[in-house]
């Protein structure tokens, strides 16, 4: 069975735009281009997209999941056995979390006690794999230059960057319901590119951690989405689609 792009994007939910990105970086690549130039994917395809979605669902960045299943040595049964306990492992922490959240209900009514300890039982910041890879391999190089950048400049250059960073964020908020991969949403991104590479060293990969973290580390998160509740996930993935193009 034979599916075009379209059928492809309503069936799994995704964009087409989302696809045609997954062609152009040699993540997905389409069994048959016709004359026409129309991509149309076969059974092959939709069980590799299925791998490429389970792995985004646990988090792994698209560069990530194509060395994975590229791999001579990738082998599909073992792909989801391990897939399946790591969701496994996902699904016991969120079990876990709203139990938290229905004896802190309880609690909160006066009908059960509840210690300190039980109030945050199931949240599990120990492991940010972005966060502890991106200052493993590069440490804090890019924050110090840029922190001693921004000491450099006098109080009237400082709030002229903070007036250029809010602009930035407030031109992604408007259209962080639109998807990442679009024309518009990476225009606007390589603004935000351009402006942290004035401030420091931001090669791709640096510039696809900093995103990351924007979501993994709840600092972040709570300041960036002031400007508008999801702002941090769209920019986390729109760097990272940004990135990648600029490292093919």
């Amino acid at each position: 069975m034979w599916m075009k792009v379209k059928e492809v994007a309503d069936l799994v939910g995704i964009s087409v735009r989302t696809l045609h990105h997954y062609d152009e970086i040699g993540l997905l690549i389409p069994e048959e281009i016709t004359e026409a130039g129309y991509r149309v994917y076969s059974q092959g395809n939709l069980h590799e997209l299925q791998q490429i979605l389970f792995f985004r669902e646990l988090g792994f960045p698209l560069k990530k999941i194509k060395e994975i299943i590229h791999d001579p040595t990738f082998n599909k049964t073992n792909a989801l056995e391990l897939q399946r306990e790591m969701l496994f492992k996902k699904q016991k922490q969120l079990e876990q979390l709203i139990k938290t959240i229905d004896k802190t209900l309880l609690n909160m009514k006066g009908e059960i006690e509840m210690s300190n300890k039980e109030k945050f039982a199931g949240f599990d910041f120990s492991k940010k794999p972005y966060e502890e890879e991106a200052r493993k391999r590069w440490g804090d190089e890019a924050v110090d230059e840029s922190n001693a950048k921004l000491k450099s400049k006098s109080k009237i250059e400082l709030n002229k960057f903070e007036s250029r960073f809010n602009e930035v964020y407030r031109n992604l908020a408007e259209i962080r319901y639109e998807e990442p991969g679009s024309e518009e949403a990476q225009k606007r991104i390589h603004e935000w590119y351009k402006l942290l590479n004035t401030l420091g060293s931001y090669p791709p990969e640096v510039f696809k951690n900093l995103g990351e973290m924007y979501v993994s580390d709840e600092r972040f998160t709570k300041n960036i989405d002031q400007f508008g509740q999801g702002l941090a996930v769209f920019m986390r993935d729109a760097m990272a689609i940004y990135a990648d193009c600029l490292s093919e």
